[in-house]
């Protein structure tokens, strides 16, 4: 290791030590959404926020092993979960900006976003096309220098305390799925939307419906131009899919650690599940890192698939077997922000992002060269 990333790491144990919130973050609402808001304002000001954003996007322009070290620190010092409200403006939306957005969308947007101003949600799956987004309805009719949006979206996270949405609309009805769909940045407090709360069995309030009733946008909203949302919706899902789940993967490394610890030496079949974790976290923690530093390309490719389809199966694996090793009535367990939870928002992993099943398809056909399968 170079002397310059040993520092780089001392840096960030030292501030991540000094700043990390103490008391957890609430689990939905307001309360959330101030929670988050200030901790990134804390890595703002620190010159932590927005690690992998370019220096003239606001970011730190950190290098992908800079990355690595910083989402390492960040997981040894159980910092607040990067999947809280402002995960789809760092990951989705901005990103999505920074690749595919004008001049004007990413002055006015992307300060707000790394300085904890506002919260984004996303609006793509839909009641009838959740996976299959080529198949999403939400329609999008041009009207003078706006477009009137009509329909339903769901499974949005955190849209009841957000600001601004990642929306993608049908707006060429009769065009295939490439040619039908645009990326529009929608206004949450629009006139004509109406949000709904959805309570998840882990217990919080997560994930909401959305309903546009005939809401205007203005033109000047629509990102990577008109009917040309299909492109600019798979940059946000290659961000989704790649390193966005760097920092979760290696937290439930470490938990792994703490299982074995506490597993005692009279549970030989339980300390050597456990064990298979480890490797199992080795490998996919391997070739999670092997793809970052490989990655060259400004925009992530398919291969996120891999490290997405790895982390979402191995958390659901990692959280089941520390409900065995404790029991369900532990005190690690019960709780919002016990084992259990985890163990059932882990559930959500597999489905976010495209399911399991969609994952593999990536995987095989656009990185194997299998045949497609039948639609």
């Amino acid at each position: 290791m170079t002397d310059s990333i040993s520092k780089f790491r001392q840096n960030a144990r030292a501030w991540l030590a000094e700043h990390t919130p103490e008391s957890p973050p609430p689990p939905d609402g307001p309360e959330s959404r101030e929670y988050a808001l200030a901790w990134q304002r804390t890595q703002a000001a620190g010159g932590w926020a927005g690690i992998a954003w370019p220096k003239e996007m606001g970011g730190c322009g950190a290098t992908v092993l800079e990355q690595i070290v910083w989402f390492e620190e960040y997981a040894r010092a159980a910092a607040p979960s990067p999947l809280g409200p402002t995960f789809v403006g760092l990951n989705h939306a901005g990103p999505t900006l920074i690749a595919c957005g004008t001049p004007e969308q990413k002055a006015f947007h992307l300060p707000r976003i790394v300085n904890g101003d506002t919260i984004w949600c996303q609006g793509f799956s839909e009641p009838g096309a959740g996976s299959d987004l080529a198949g999403l309805k939400t329609s999008g009719t041009v009207d003078g220098d706006a477009l009137v949006i009509h329909g339903h979206k769901t499974w949005s996270s955190f849209a009841d305390i957000a600001d601004w949405q990642e929306l993608l609309v049908r707006t060429d009805g009769a065009a295939k799925t490439s040619a039908a769909l645009t990326w529009v940045i929608c206004p949450m407090n629009a006139p004509g939307i109406t949000v709904r709360p959805i309570r998840t069995m882990a217990g919080a309030y997560k994930f909401c419906e959305v309903f546009y009733d005939g809401i205007r946008i203005p033109l000047s909203n629509i990102v990577g131009g008109l009917n040309n949302g299909w492109r600019t919706a798979m940059s946000t899902l290659a961000f989704e899919r790649g390193t966005a789940s760097l920092a979760l993967l290696i937290a439930l490394t470490l938990k792994v650690e703490q299982l074995l610890r506490a597993c005692p030496e009279d549970r030989p079949a339980m300390r050597a599940r456990i064990a298979q974790l480890r490797a199992e976290g080795a490998a996919v923690r391997a070739m999670a890192y092997r793809l970052a530093l490989d990655s060259t390309a400004s925009m992530p490719d398919s291969s996120g698939s891999l490290v997405r389809l790895g982390f979402a199966e191995y958390a659901q694996r990692v959280n089941a077997a520390a409900i065995d090793l404790f029991g369900i009535d532990a005190p690690e367990v019960v709780g919002m922000h016990g084992i259990g939870h985890d163990y059932l928002d882990a559930y959500s992993e597999t489905i976010a992002g495209g399911t399991s099943e969609i994952q593999r398809n990536i995987i095989a056909e656009r990185m194997l060269g299998l045949p497609r399968g039948p639609r």
